[in-house]
């Protein structure tokens, strides 16, 4: 079994998009925490569309803001032109949220395994760990590297399903015009052999370097951005369901974000209290409707085990949204978020947390006599 993992550069047109909408996030969150934002992005050569539903009293400057942020990836902010079509929530939406229901309807996924610390795949470990040794690269070679690029790595699974090497690396960064081959491809080699365990890598292992042989024009002159169409680098690699709601640019009142990171939460808790080797959650809700029309299990445990599960967390975990808001209210940081991954890149976030052990070994008791009587 070989399973792979992409991971792209902060200059990557998408990628792009996500910072801009999450920094605009923060920056209102940090004046409102109960500001309600839907912000997306779309980019193309020098044109920036910034589009969504804004409920707030806090003044900021759209424009400045996502200058500052194409400033920061390493783009020049002033060279684009800025079209801002912004308007408040939808009051039937509104409605539904201010008496507690979930903003709109949705699945939503969480996952956690025991394969890497990160309790992540260690694909997309290695991936985002190499995308962001290649952004190094680019602030430390500036005259050689773009800012856009993105890269895969394939890991190969014995039959017990543990990592045994790294079957392939691919890389496809930006370079300068008139730039060798000879010049831009030795650091990238470096960086691989930096950020990839030596256990994993071998005389087999494939490194593949721009394979078209050339990578010049690059950035949102080359391909149009978008907010939310990388959602897979931003959660588990590929190898985890995903709802497919975006994360970047939404509050926390949006159970798209909200309830995916909660479910995240869970699948970590899991993960370490009962020792499984991987749990998936997956929990729905219906608009305006405060509790999940339904909660999911997967483990590798048996069934009957995944259910005895299912009625622990129904018991420890309140998955109503404002109690998952709330849970999450003192995180300001979105527009870090948006670099390389949502979940599985910092304990400090909270829903990186494993601290309901306690609980849920106290509910496990209380189900299991329960089955018992």
């Amino acid at each position: 079994m070989i399973k792979t993992s992409e991971s792209v550069m902060r200059g990557h047109p998408d990628k792009v998009c996500d910072q801009i909408a999450d920094s605009l996030l923060e920056a209102i969150s940090l004046i409102d925490k109960n500001a309600r934002c839907a912000i997306e992005c779309l980019i193309k050569d020098n044109l920036l569309v910034i589009a969504g539903e804004v409920s707030t009293n806090a003044q900021v400057d759209y424009e400045n803001i996502a200058k500052q942020t194409l400033n920061n990836i390493g783009y020049n902010g002033d060279e684009f032109d800025i079209m801002l079509q912004v308007s408040k929530q939808s009051s039937d939406i509104a409605l539904g949220v201010d008496k507690g229901g979930a903003g709109d309807q949705g699945i939503m996924y969480g996952y956690a395994c025991d394969e890497t610390k990160e309790m992540m795949p260690l694909s997309i470990v290695l991936s985002r760990k190499l995308a962001m040794k290649l952004d190094s690269l680019t602030r430390l070679y500036p005259e050689i590297y773009g800012v856009d690029g993105k890269c895969q790595v394939s890991v190969e699974y014995d039959k017990n399903d543990k990592p045994t090497n790294v079957s392939c690396v691919v890389v496809s960064i930006q370079t300068k015009e008139s730039v060798e081959r000879n010049k831009y491809e030795g650091p990238i080699r470096m960086a691989i052999e930096t950020v990839i365990p030596s256990k994993y890598l071998n005389e087999s292992t494939k490194v593949l370097i721009n394979p078209t042989g050339e990578f010049v024009k690059g950035g949102p002159y080359a391909d149009s951005g978008l907010t939310g169409r990388k959602l897979q680098c931003d959660s588990y690699g590929g190898l985890a369901l995903h709802g497919g709601g975006a994360w970047s640019g939404k509050d926390l009142s949006k159970v798209d974000r909200s309830a995916a990171y909660y479910a995240r939460y869970i699948a970590k808790n899991i993960v370490k209290t009962f020792l499984v080797k991987y749990c998936e959650i997956g929990i729905a809700y219906a608009i305006g409707v405060a509790d999940p029309v339904s909660i999911s299990i997967k483990t590798d445990r048996t069934q009957s085990e995944d259910a005895t599960l299912l009625e622990v967390i129904k018991k420890v975990f309140d998955l109503k949204p404002k109690t998952i808001k709330y849970a999450f209210m003192t995180f300001e940081k979105f527009g870090s978020l948006a670099e390389y991954g949502h979940v599985g890149i910092s304990n400090q976030h909270p829903w990186e947390h494993t601290d309901r052990e306690e609980e849920l070994l106290e509910a496990m008791d209380q189900v299991l006599e329960d089955g018992e009587e």
